[in-house]
């Protein structure tokens, strides 16, 4: 039987129907017993009064316990009295599917009851949360409209190899596999092969799939096992059209986000869901350096010079909201040696961008270079040599001009819901010191 959704259930009225889900409470009082229900769209009361015609009723109440799932079949009227959306559901049965049986370890319900750790050691009763349930209904929804968005704009969906033979991108470490009787490497991103698509006349590809990156690091951002939504696409001519079609993904995405869940993202996140206007501001590195170090005396670590750190991402954020009244902003101009080998590069600069939005990188987007010489003199510049060979070999035989960029979809999440941590937002975390659950 297709199950009911306790967010449609105005429309069964006075019927006899089924439904689903989980013993959210239980009131046994002395003449009547309540019971709230609840699934992922809603909850809903029920209603037994205690007499000899619901003594089996009465006794399957009287012995359940709270998180059990259940099954009821009975009738559904209003009642302006029931608080709880003004109807109650007079069961005439009820099967305890799967019962509860010890006291929950911690109480979902309010996140501030147990550390972290123990929430995330306990992350199958965690996601149980009215919020967290919510931020993965809202990932959906944002992930789908960017994806409509690229494919009615010609994109084809590629599924690239995640076992690869060489280290996918220099500067980052790689997660070593035995594969066989050889060595092989969980993909730090799909880099190499969606490039590769452009070299196979493909013109616009993108992919949303896992990526790994072995990095010690325990920030709030970072993560070594992530998903990741990524873009390549051919023809482009400057870095110009590459930040508007970014801005134009992000729209659609925030825009439907909004339409359907910017009234709950405000009452249970208490963030309000903004559409940004275009174009977003756009600001060159050593622009930025001199406006934050006019505007908040902040000066560039030495060994950060020709890139961004997270101090400097928040305060050009701020900035930005103070001048602009924007969440966005495109840095660019970034030294050569901070960026990968394959970016283009005009007069020496990279021709590539890093996205902040609320004070945290989400992106960074570039132009590649797909001339060989250059692109061979640009990895031997960076010492790479045999573990790009592989790679260089696409770019023998024709290749258009092309870039793209990458966003991780859980600090899109965690940036649009401002959790706080990529430990809140994923499904399940991975990190330097947690394999489990």
């Amino acid at each position: 039987m297709k199950k009911i959704y306790f967010k449609s259930l105005n429309e069964y009225f006075e019927q006899e129907i089924t439904i689903e889900g989980f013993v959210d409470n239980i009131r046994n009082l002395q003449y009547v017993q309540f019971l709230i229900v609840r699934d992922t769209t809603g909850k809903v009361q029920l209603t037994i009064e205690k007499n000899e015609e619901n003594s089996k009723l009465n006794e399957i109440v009287s012995n359940l316990t709270v998180e059990s799932t259940v099954k009821i079949t009975g009738t559904l009227f209003k009642n302006e009295k029931v608080k709880l959306n003004g109807m109650e559901f007079i069961p005439s049965n009820i099967i305890i599917t799967s019962r509860c049986l010890e006291e929950l370890p911690l109480n979902y319900k309010d996140s501030r009851s147990a550390l972290l750790d123990t929430r995330l050691n306990y992350r199958f009763l965690d996601l149980r949360s009215e919020k967290n349930i919510l931020m993965f209904k809202v990932q959906t929804c944002m992930i789908h409209a960017m994806r409509e968005f690229v494919v009615k704009n010609n994109f084809t969906e590629i599924h690239t190899p995640k076992i690869i033979s060489a280290a996918s991108e220099s500067g980052a470490e790689v997660f070593e596999v035995k594969y066989f009787d050889r060595k092989a490497y969980l993909a730090q991103s799909p880099q190499f092969y969606k490039q590769m698509a452009m070299c196979s006349g493909f013109e616009k590809v993108f992919e949303i799939a896992p990526a790994f990156r072995a990095e010690n690091s325990n920030s709030y951002r970072h993560t070594t096992d992530f998903t990741s939504f990524d873009i390549e696409m051919s023809y482009i001519e400057s870095l110009e059209e590459l930040m508007d079609f970014e801005e134009d993904l992000f729209i659609a995405g925030l825009s439907a986000v909004k339409e359907q869940y910017g009234e709950q993202i405000k009452e249970l996140f208490n963030v309000d869901v903004v559409i940004p206007s275009k174009p977003f501001p756009r600001i060159k590195l050593e622009e930025l350096y001199q406006v934050l170090e006019n505007e908040y005396g902040f000066k560039m670590n030495y060994e950060d010079v020709g890139d961004m750190n997270a101090e400097s991402e928040k305060l050009a954020s701020k900035y930005v909201m103070e001048k602009y009244g924007h969440e966005f902003v495109f840095i660019t101009d970034f030294s050569a040696k901070k960026r990968a080998f394959y970016h283009k590069r005009e007069k020496g600069i990279p021709q590539g961008a890093d996205l902040i939005w609320k004070g945290c990188e989400t992106t960074t987007l570039a132009l590649r270079e797909h001339r060989y010489e250059i692109l061979c003199e640009q990895a031997k510049e960076k010492g790479l040599g045999a573990d790009v060979k592989f790679y260089l070999e696409f770019f023998k035989y024709g290749c258009p001009p092309h870039g793209g960029f990458a966003l991780g979809v859980d600090r899109v999440t965690m940036l649009l819901l401002e959790t706080g941590s990529l430990k809140e937002t994923m499904f399940i975390f991975r990190g330097p010191t947690r394999i489990e659950p």
